[in-house]
């Protein structure tokens, strides 16, 4: 594939995850801070958001499932977890988070079981297409060089 063809798909790509609400600014300021002398950073923070991310939807799993539900922790975990997704720019995630937390806040069982599946489903899928954009941007990379 030509250079300029995979940059149109990657900018193309780029669009479309702020169009249809997966990221906003705080992504943008972490491409900002990307450079030569450390060209792979996003790629590496969001590396590092997902390995927290198992982390935590797995403690808020063990949490959902523990009798009685101590809604603090999960508040707590969710906490975190929307504080890494927001750090990141991942808008649908974070929104999410935040529903989930006025469902702990109510003491809402069910309210948070169900938008923990919320939380999850909108994460896979940032996950995904994440994937697909860090891989195409690395690509443009390297053809860049090439």
């Amino acid at each position: 594939m030509d250079r300029n063809r995979l940059q149109h798909q990657v900018a193309c790509m780029r669009r479309s995850l702020f169009d249809q609400g997966y990221l906003d600014e705080p992504f943008i300021q972490l491409e900002e801070l990307q450079d030569d002398a450390n060209p792979n950073f996003v790629q590496e923070i969001v590396t590092l958001f997902y390995t927290d991310s198992a982390r935590l939807i797995q403690n808020i799993e063990h949490a959902l499932n523990s009798r009685p539900i101590d809604f603090d922790k999960l508040d707590d975990y969710m906490h975190q977890f929307k504080g890494s997704s927001s750090s990141i720019g991942a808008k649908k995630v974070t929104n999410e988070c935040t529903v989930f937390r006025e469902y702990c806040s109510a003491e809402n069982a069910e309210g948070c079981i169900r938008s923990f599946q919320q939380v999850k489903q909108e994460y896979a899928i940032l996950r995904r297409k994440l994937e697909v954009y860090l891989q195409m941007v690395r690509q443009a990379a390297v053809s860049r060089t090439a």
